[in-house]
């Protein structure tokens, strides 16, 4: 479906070419070139269809959508999403000609289809039984028996097929061909016979198959997990945004009974486009998990114990000022936040720059980006990114970090309207659409950019002359937006963030958008949770003198980062003081760090551990406190995506015993610490942040019910006020009950808790009169210190670690259905390695570093260059993790590759 560009939409409506056309009697316009069926259905017209999707190219299969259309020779039937509407065209939805056609297609569709609808899973929200009410012939004339099916069929792990449902629709062979692009599913048989199967070599793995269940028109297809749990009219629901990711996708978030029972996508057009990938989908029923922490513990005696609120925080304030009054603020430290709400990072930021006085606080966990230079490049929107000319990919593999960033570029790409430049050290998802792909080893990254930009030689790993020739045209071209991640986490990311200031100075009109993974990293970044950086997207010592009257105290100098944090608290740092306190806001660096050694070296030797967070984890077995956190869709606010874009979260459940959000938590711990901030509801958090963020001035409550679902992309002043994108009607029979949200009430002021007007000042444009001048944003290229590689020797191998979308998370493990799909990984390597050491596909290798050592299964692949070998991060891997061989210490890892 062809997509609106951003200066279409900026335009306005009025601009846009009409015809107008008579249906059922009445005058109406339509958009030129619009469907038939769509431009009924804006003028509150409903066309019933059983295979149109708004977002997916007409086939006409089902025939229900017919209507009679006059022509030279007279009024006749035709389906209605395959026909454009015309000037002078003639309509009519509601003939006795319409309703005979109508009344035969729900009648042979039932011929076969079982009366199952108590047991269906579909019952109460089917479009079949809807339509059959509303247009179908009212009794059967069949007796005969129906033909049977052995049921259910399990086409996924997380995917059931009912072939006695099947309408033949093609609604989910057409999205996992066209929008997925994996045609893993078909229709097979002939007749009567007609049925969705599977190839035998080629299982369904798509990551997008709980969208087919959603689409389905009828219970054919439903989704493992929720299968018998629930009646729709039991269910309870709020709009919110899915943070499993950063990429922002609006769901509806349903339960029963204060249990999360499914999510489903919402058709927003700026981001998800109503899609969502399976591990957003079915990972956030680890809300439910039995294992979670319900009350505060202290460590007494060795062993952690429940107490109060109150002695726990208590406990926690005097242990981090004992630290603090004894070798100063740097002696304390703050690891995570990327996954709380834009509220509670902006707290929790306060509570340690501005109460606690260190800067040494860090959200990304030593796996993003330098912050100065995510937020100081300027930013693209994902429809920019999908619209844009040339696009370059700086970063990891779409597919697995941002599932759904990956159906919008790929969509750009399959339509022409986009050509992809990649750069990467290896293959990605993107490979096969891209005009031209260019590999570089690790290190090597800048050096591809200059040669890209400037005509400088390129390393090794990209002689392919045709390719570096294409790549230096389309980026000639432009306008070009560049995707910018982290390919490896055995890289330094440093080395990542100097090619893309390297492609900010030769494209000075380039725009980046982030393609950083964690829920609301950027949500953090932008509220202060990195080191050098205050809200705002302010550099420390650039809003010093603002933020000091606003809080009272900023940190002196500058902070560390994650890597220098862990290594302050394991005695490896030469210079500064270590580090002796440590808070964990939802992050485990056992499993979040790239070095796994460093990071348990660095918890054993902490003095005083606070962990704050939802569920165990291996950092609780050296906590000195644990505060219990309210997790996604049990807590209020909003939250930022990767372009910038500000959303509610609805709070659907209640968080289980004593867990407090994380602004509550933050907010007392600093009254223990002498400095009550004030607040009483989250909706002051963000009345607060308005007025101190230049980033944020004029986006109050107010501006965020306005604008709906598609929130607001901040700074204001970067985008026009108001819906500016023309919102695409949500597919009625994908999205059950997503109407009764407003039936049933969304939460207090639409994500914002409190009463009404409580804690807000309403719409405000400009900065009030007398306030003080709000520092500038941070604006890149920045200096940031890139550390020098060496060139590697003939022996050694360097290592790209990227990630995967389904890992050893904890998320990931709290779901049955999820976690199955965790695979161990391989060592890829390029096959003329393999063959130098005598090793074929599927044999054992040796990778040896200078502190450890493991024996892994080896497979060949020849996208990567010679002498770079590649695995996943986080996942099984030779019976440990590919963790445990990277050194932080070292910009790339060099291991040596041997026969076992």
């Amino acid at each position: 479906m062809a997509e609106p560009t951003p200066a279409a939409d900026a335009a306005g409506a009025a601009e846009e070419e009409t015809v107008t056309f008579t249906l059922d009697g009445r005058e109406v316009a339509a958009r030129k070139g619009e469907l038939l069926i769509a431009a009924a259905e804006r003028v509150g017209t409903f066309i019933p269809r059983f295979c149109y999707h708004p977002r997916m190219a007409s086939v006409g299969v089902c025939r229900m959508c017919l209507v009679e259309v006059s022509g030279p020779r007279g009024a006749s039937l035709q389906p209605s999403c395959f026909l454009e509407v015309q000037p002078g065209m003639t309509v009519v939805t509601e003939s006795d000609k319409v309703k005979k056609a109508q009344d035969g297609v729900l009648e042979f569709l039932l011929i076969n289809h079982p009366l199952d609808c108590p047991v269906c899973d579909k019952g109460g929200e089917c479009p079949l039984q809807d339509q059959t009410l509303a247009y179908g012939p009212g009794e059967t004339r069949f007796v005969e028996e129906k033909r049977h099916f052995e049921k259910p069929l399990p086409i996924s792990e997380l995917v059931l097929l009912d072939r006695e449902r099947c309408i033949q629709c093609s609604r989910c062979t057409r999205f996992a061909a066209d929008v997925a692009g994996e045609a893993q599913i078909d229709f097979v048989g002939r007749g009567e016979l007609l049925q969705i199967g599977t190839f035998p070599e080629l299982p369904f793995t798509s990551y997008f198959s709980g969208n087919t269940v959603q689409i389905c028109p009828v219970g054919a297809l439903t989704a493992a997990p929720y299968r018998f749990t629930a009646r729709p009219w039991d269910l309870d629901q709020v709009e919110s945004t899915c943070t499993t990711c950063a990429l922002g996708c609006r769901v509806a978030v349903q339960s029963s009974a204060n249990r999360l029972t499914r999510l489903l996508g919402i058709d927003v057009d700026p981001v998800n486009h109503g899609w969502l990938c399976d591990k957003g989908r079915f990972v956030a029923e680890a809300v439910n998990r039995d294992d979670r922490l319900t009350e505060p513990l202290v460590r007494k005696g060795g062993e952690l114990v429940p107490v109060s609120w109150h002695e726990a925080l208590e406990t926690a304030a005097d242990g981090l000022v004992r630290v603090r009054d004894a070798a100063g603020a740097a002696a304390v430290a703050v690891v995570g936040g990327a996954r709380l709400t834009n509220e509670g990072a902006y707290v929790w930021s306060r509570v340690a720059k501005g109460v606690l006085g260190t800067d040494s606080v860090d959200a990304q966990v030593g796996d993003g980006l330098p912050a100065e230079v995510v937020l100081g490049l300027p930013r693209a929107t994902i429809d920019e990114a999908a619209s844009a000319p040339t696009v370059v990919l700086l970063a990891g593999d779409v597919r697995e970090e941002l599932p759904v960033l990956f159906l919008r570029l790929r969509a750009a790409a399959v339509s022409g309207g986009s050509r992809l430049v990649e750069l990467s050290p290896q293959a990605t998802s993107l490979t096969p659409y891209a005009a031209c792909s260019l590999r570089y080893g690790p290190g090597d990254a800048a050096a591809l950019v200059r040669a890209v930009t400037t005509g400088a030689p390129a390393p090794a790993a990209a002689q392919d002359p045709a390719a570096l020739a294409e790549a230096r045209r389309l980026v000639g071209e432009g306008p070009v937006v560049v995707v910018l991640g982290r390919p490896s986490l055995a890289e330094d990311g440093e080395l990542v963030a100097d090619a893309a200031q390297e492609l900010a100075r030769a494209l000075p009109d380039a725009r980046f958008l982030p393609a950083l993974r964690r829920g609301n990293v950027l949500g953090a970044l932008d509220l202060g949770l990195a080191p050098g950086i205050l809200p705002g997207r302010v550099a420390l010592d650039e809003g010093r003198a603002f933020f000091e009257a606003a809080w009272g105290a900023v940190p002196a100098t500058r902070g560390r980062g994650t890597a220098e944090i862990l290594a302050a608290a394991a005695g490896d740092q030469a210079e500064g003081p270590g580090v002796d306190a440590l808070v964990l806001l939802g992050a485990d660096p056992l499993t979040d760090f790239p070095d796994r050694r460093l990071a348990g070296r660095a918890l054993e030797a902490t003095g005083f551990l606070v962990v704050v967070a939802s569920a165990p984890g291996g950092a609780l077995d050296h906590a000195d406190v644990v505060l219990p956190a309210a997790e996604a869709h049990e807590r209020a606010g909003t939250t930022t995506n990767i372009e910038g874009r500000i959303t509610r979260l609805g709070q659907k459940l209640v968080p289980p015993g004593q867990a407090w959000p994380d602004w509550m938590i933050a907010a007392e711990l600093a009254v223990h610490l002498g400095c009550d901030l004030g607040y009483d509801a989250v909706a002051g958090v963000w009345d607060e942040i308005e007025r101190v963020s230049a980033l944020h001035r004029g986006i109050t409550p107010a501006v965020l019910d306005a604008l709906g679902d598609d929130g607001v992309v901040a700074p204001l002043s970067s985008r026009p006020v108001g819906l500016s994108h023309r919102r695409a009607p949500l597919d009625p029979i994908a999205v059950p009950g997503v109407e009764s949200v407003e039936r049933q009430g969304a939460p207090p002021r639409a994500g914002l808790a409190g009463p009404p007007g409580a804690g807000t000042t309403g719409v405000r444009a400009e900065a009030d009169a007398g306030w003080p001048t709000l520092p500038a944003p941070l604006v890149a290229p920045v200096e940031i210190e890139v550390p020098h590689v060496a060139p590697p020797d003939s022996y050694s191998v360097r290592l790209v670690a990227a990630r995967t979308l389904y890992d050893r998370g904890a998320a990931v493990g709290a779901v049955d259905a999820v976690r199955s799909l965790v695979a161990e990984a391989p060592l890829r390597v390029n096959p003329h390695d393999l063959d130098d050491l005598g090793i074929g596909a599927g044999g054992a290798v040796r990778l040896r570093s200078a502190t450890a050592q493991v024996v892994v299964t080896a497979v060949p692949d020849p996208s990567l260059p010679r002498r770079v070998v590649a695995t996943e991060f986080n996942v099984p891997f030779a019976g440990g993790a590919v963790a445990d061989l990277i050194d932080r210490t070292f910009p790339v890892v060099d291991l040596r590759m041997e026969t076992p």
